[in-house]
């Protein structure tokens, strides 16, 4: 059997995609264990999630590093040290530099809630539903250095009629943790991490 992939999750809020990854792992859906959770946040909920998980947390906060590369050099040393092969961004609020991207090419994965390249940025939701479509949806995308940009890897359609924002939010939120799990395994059964 090959090796579990070793995945770092990179989160600044809730971390709901971060635990529907680790349940994943944890229940041997994939052939992946999450190894790290880094966390430019030292408040976000994701911290207590992977304290629930038993995942190690990397607590990195940009305002104490003079550069952004800097900061992302410091995040790599600790991404060298836990062997990872794959970085999945989850509500991480920062746009990621070369740094990181030349390392990891084409092993950074970002998940967002609307149909990119529609409604990017924050609030997507929010901003779909406030404009009045009929149809949103969760897209699964790797990273490059703009805003919810690089080439997508899978969508999800979401239907976004008849329902409160509310009732939009926890449709696109069930999709994500869905999606998210099965683009990671795409990956591997495709792309060999």
């Amino acid at each position: 059997m090959t090796p579990k992939n070793q995945i770092a999750i990179f989160a600044s809020g809730n971390g709901s995609n971060f635990e529907a990854i680790a349940h994943a792992c944890a229940e041997n859906r994939l052939n992946a264990k999450v190894a790290l959770l880094v966390c430019d946040n030292p408040d976000a909920f994701v911290v207590q999630r992977a304290k629930k998980f038993d995942i190690p947390v990397f607590e990195i906060q940009p305002k104490n590093y003079t550069t952004k590369a800097d900061y992302e050099t410091e995040i790599m040393q600790i991404l060298k040290k836990y062997n990872i092969d794959l970085i999945c961004l989850a509500g991480y609020m920062r746009l990621v530099s070369d740094v990181l991207l030349n390392e990891y090419e084409g092993k950074i994965i970002n998940i967002h809630p609307s149909l990119l390249p529609a409604f990017k940025g924050l609030n997507a939701i929010q901003q779909a539903f406030e404009y009045g479509v009929k149809l949103t949806g969760v897209t699964t995308h790797f990273v490059d250095k703009t805003m919810d940009g690089g080439k997508i890897i899978e969508q999800v359609a979401v239907s976004a009629e008849n329902c409160t924002l509310e009732e939009l939010e926890t449709r696109i939120h069930a999709v994500e943790h869905e999606l998210y799990v099965n683009t990671i395994h795409k990956l591997q059964t495709h792309y060999q991490l």
